[in-house]
């Protein structure tokens, strides 16, 4: 990431150039992100297929559409895109983490398109995509509103946006911050700053102002029988929310 963004605060970025190269351990700092990734990309995939039709055949939900990662660290979500039929791109202003995820693409034979750029630089060049996607990056930005307006313009007209975040409620600081960063050590302390969560209804506000329409919302939570996240109607900490661009 790059200080040249006006949503990026350099804080929040220093804490993901230190875990750079541990993007791919699933048992690292990280970890909780491995674990999210199958209830992620079911929602996405689910959310893909009701907004861009039937899937082909060869069952890619995301064949012929391009796709970018807002925020992609070190490709965790980016690769599962790619398998999924999309011609990926992943932003996002950590090198170290731009490296690591261009060197595991290509150790699996993945081509997605790495670049060092805030978000704005590509709203500002017209570049627009099918599918956006925002994953656990609107809680660590500095001005969240505008944050979705670039996203809203980085969105092709007809096309997704999905945005996954974490809600502001108590029992999401007592989850989220006590009990995954304090108690459990799922994540490194201050991870998260529990004033800059955005609850659901607040980010539908923004996107419809964008000229959105909301239409999924999920709740995600940890189901300790599978040692993994599932998707849920509660929404009251994790949450996943799909918005389409509306215009021919």
């Amino acid at each position: 990431m790059s200080s040249t963004s006006g949503s990026v605060d350099p804080q929040e970025l220093a804490k993901f150039d230190v875990h750079a190269n541990e993007w791919w351990d699933p048992r690292g700092p990280l970890a909780p992100l491995h674990a999210m990734n199958p209830a992620r990309l079911a929602f996405i995939r689910e959310a893909a297929e009701g907004t861009f039709g039937r899937v082909p055949p060869e069952g890619l939900p995301l064949a012929g559409q391009t796709v970018l990662d807002v925020g992609c660290g070190g490709g965790l979500l980016a690769e599962p895109l790619a398998r999924l039929g999309g011609t990926v791109t992943g932003i996002d202003l950590v090198a170290g983490a731009l490296h690591t995820a261009r060197r595991h693409a290509a150790e699996e034979g993945l081509e997605i398109a790495y670049r060092l750029e805030p978000a704005e630089a590509l709203a500002a060049a017209g570049e627009r995509f099918d599918l956006v996607v925002a994953s656990e990056v609107i809680e660590h930005v500095e001005e969240p509103t505008g944050f979705v307006a670039t996203l809203g313009a980085l969105t092709a007209p007809g096309g997704l946006l999905v945005i996954t975040t974490l809600n502001r409620t108590p029992r999401a600081f007592v989850e989220a911050i006590v009990g995954a960063e304090y108690l459990l050590g799922w994540l490194p302390r201050g991870t998260h700053r529990w004033q800059r969560f955005v609850k659901p209804a607040e980010l539908a506000a923004w996107l419809r102002r964008s000229g959105f329409a909301v239409d999924r919302l999920s709740g995600m939570g940890w189901n300790p029988a599978r040692n993994d996240f599932e998707l849920r109607r509660d929404v009251s900490v994790n949450y996943l929310l799909a918005a389409r661009r509306l215009g021919d």
